[in-house]
This record gives C-alpha cells, structure tokens and sequence, in this order.
C-alpha cells in the first residue's frame, strides 16, 4: 500500500473507531497539551427534550402548583396517598420515581437546584441544547462546547511533563455531543467493548506496527496514543467487569452508559469529563403524574445514578454527577394531559464534595404574576453559575472568562452547591 493511501486510510481508522478527528489535531499543529492531574472527574448527564422541572423537584408547599395541574400534579407528602411526593424539606419533594436518590439526600451527596436555566427565551430544542452545551445562550455559531474549552484551559501547563490521557474526556455516545466538540480531544463510542474489539482484530496490529515504526507525520503520534489508549482498555478487562458494593444497574441503554462510565473511572484511564445523554423528556402528552410516560423515564434516570454512586464508593470524593436539560416545561398543564415547551428548570448535583440536603436556588413563586410570560417557571439561576461552580471548584479551573466567554466567573452568581 502507497504510504499516502496508508496516511488517508489510517486516519479514517481512527475516526470509524470512534475516536473525534480532533485527536489528530495536537500532533498536526504541534500543540503538546500537558496538565497536571488533580484526580478530579466530572459526569455531565444530559436530559434531552425538557425535563419537567415541576414535577421532578415538586413544589408540594405552594398551592398555584396544584390549581396549576389538576391531573398532573404529586399529591403532597402530608396526604399519605399512594404516590405522594417524597418530602424534602417541608416545600419541596421528589418524583416518587426519584425514589433511588432520595437516600443520597438524606446522606447530603444529592443537592437539587430549582429555577435554574437558559436566560434565552427560545423554546427551540435544538438551539436551547446548543445554547446550553456551548454555554453561550442567544449566541449562534460558537465553534466549540464548554467541556471541550474546559479541557483545553486544563491542558495548559508550561510546567508539567506528564502528557494528558486521550481518555481525559469520554463520551458514552454514537457521536461527540456539541459540549465536547473543539480543540481538545475527545473520545466518543457507543461501548467500551466495541472500542477495544474494532481495535482488537489482525489489521489493527498491522496499523500499529506502521505507527510505532513509521516517521513522525501526520498521524504517527496520534496513532501512537490511540493505540496506547486501546491498551489501556484491554487491560481493564470490560467484558468481565462486576459491579462493587452490591450496585445494580437497570438493563437500558442508559444504565449501560453509566456502568462504563464507572468502569472507567476505576480502571484508572486519566478521565476527567464524562458525558452521556437521555432523551424521552418532550412530555406533551399524556405525561402522567406518580405514575405514567414521565415516571417510567425518571425510575431508569434514578436507578442508573443511584447505581453508579454505590458502585464508586469511596471514588464518589473526587466525583461530581451533574445532570441538566436544554429547559422545562409549562407551569400550567395542557389539555393533553401533557406540558408544553417552558423556561427554567431542575438540575441535580451529587457527591461527596456537594453540599447536599438542601434544594438550591431562590423559588421564584407560581402565581400568575411570578411566571415568565406568565406561563412559565421563572429563572432566578442561570446554569453558567453552575457550571462555572463546579469547574472551578471542583475541577480547578481558572481562565473561566475562557471557559464561559461574555460570562466570566461572576462568583457573586455563585449558588454555595459546593
């Protein structure tokens, strides 16, 4: 085979077996990131299609909730009814489908954050996800996500010696989601079996042979990382990994996700960010209230998470889960049965580093003259508060005016989460 071809080919390899094109990037322009690693990792889940923010957290205290959503609504804990809300601190409660996470509160790793989201008012999936995955709301066209930008500030330490993981940020997907896109490279597969299987058969140790032996071009030093990274998975063992600490994961595509994300994260790979997505939140019909469409998506959403925390144990102190979704739904139901396209929403942060059992976040109110547009939960957090919380405090980051471009640190908008 003509070396050009090889080049070509060899670098289609890399992408088909799932790794972002961006890993070729630092070798084609000479950029050697290198960081100093604090041991931290970040898990992003991200609720694609707008979770209901008021039926996930519920405002059992306030009486507009319940004149709001007559068929809908989660019957106060006090009422003792089966599928009551699960109470947690007298005003609000969990989906009695959050069952699973409850006890993470009562532990204070689980920290709920209301009324918080997007300042754009858009009720666009798409641009509200992009929005929110660039975090840079109302800006169209940013060319790279907040966690990709997260990376590349982290990776950029004049005095470290030790080169960055290529498995510093996964993603748990067919494709790399907009928040990792950038610069910064990235993995992205569907499974940790089918990475290490596509790069387990005769014609990849044939690329390798090439890689190791040929000059230093193109594509020879990302090569050489890509194949160093599928050592480093072979040797956590996927196929014969056990769960710890009695841990269950339900058998779904997302509990699957979270089981790898796990498996990572003890196999020592050098993660920091993780990222893995689950869609089946745009309730417009027949949502349900205890019981019903909505339900059957937080019970999989709960018993992954509570599965993944009791599976790390002691790890769970050098992590921070934090979910989010693009923005929530309608304070009044509608006439399906359902909830239409809202503003703020819900968020949950959980750790040991977290501070938990309480719900974050200043309440707004659902009279009709608290709503946004009176119609929606207002905002009264905005998620780059959030986020630059936890990238900052938890990971370390600075440079976050970088990070968050037109929003900076403004630690005055900080919310105490950590």
């Amino acid at each position: 085979m003509q070396r050009r071809v090889f080049v070509k080919s060899g670098a289609l390899a890399l992408v088909t077996m799932g790794l972002s094109p961006s890993f070729l990037r630092r070798t084609a322009f000479g950029a050697e990131l290198t960081r100093a690693a604090n041991g931290k990792t970040l898990i992003c889940l991200f609720q694609r299609g707008a979770a209901d923010a008021l039926n996930l957290i519920v405002p059992h205290g306030e009486q507009a909730y319940y004149a709001l959503r007559p068929s809908i609504a989660i019957p106060r804990p006090s009422a003792r009814a089966a599928g009551a809300a699960l109470d947690l601190d007298g005003f609000f409660g969990l989906h009695p489908a959050l069952a699973p996470l409850k006890p993470l509160y009562d532990r204070k790793l689980l920290a709920p954050i209301h009324a918080v989201g997007s300042p754009s008012a858009t009720r666009s999936h798409f641009d509200a996800q992009d929005y929110m995955e660039t975090a840079t709301p109302d800006r169209k066209g940013t060319p790279d996500g907040w966690l990709n930008r997260l990376l590349a500030v982290q990776g950029t330490c004049d005095e470290c010696k030790t080169p960055p993981s290529a498995f510093r940020g996964v993603s748990m997907s067919a494709q790399t989601p907009r928040s990792m896109q950038g610069a910064a490279e990235t993995v992205a597969m569907n499974s940790i079996e089918q990475f290490t299987i596509r790069a387990a058969g005769g014609q990849a140790e044939r690329l390798e042979a090439l890689y190791r032996t040929g000059s230093a071009d193109l594509v020879h030093g990302a090569g050489r990382e890509m194949f160093e990274a599928v050592e480093m998975l072979r040797a956590a063992n996927p196929q014969r990994y056990q769960p710890r600490n009695g841990a269950e994961y339900p058998r779904t595509e997302f509990g699957r996700r979270l089981l790898q994300i796990a498996q990572l994260i003890k196999a020592n790979v050098g993660m920091e960010i993780a990222f893995a997505d689950i869609g089946g939140w745009d309730t417009h019909v027949n949502q349900g209230g205890s019981t019903g469409q909505l339900a059957n998506r937080l019970d999989d959403f709960a018993r992954s998470i509570a599965a993944l925390v009791t599976d790390l144990g002691d790890r769970m102190d050098d992590v921070v889960i934090l979910t989010m979704s693009e923005f929530g739904r309608m304070a009044r139901e509608n006439g399906n049965r359902g909830t239409d396209h809202g503003h703020a929403g819900a968020m949950f942060a959980i750790g040991t580093a977290v501070q938990g059992g309480k719900v974050h976040g200043r309440w707004p109110g659902l009279e009709r003259e608290q709503l946004f547009e009176q119609r929606d939960l207002a905002l009264t957090t905005d998620f780059r508060a959030v986020f630059a919380e936890v990238a900052g405090g938890h990971l370390g980051a600075g440079r976050l005016d970088t990070i968050f471009p037109g929003y900076g640190e403004r630690r005055s908008d900080w919310i105490g989460l950590l």
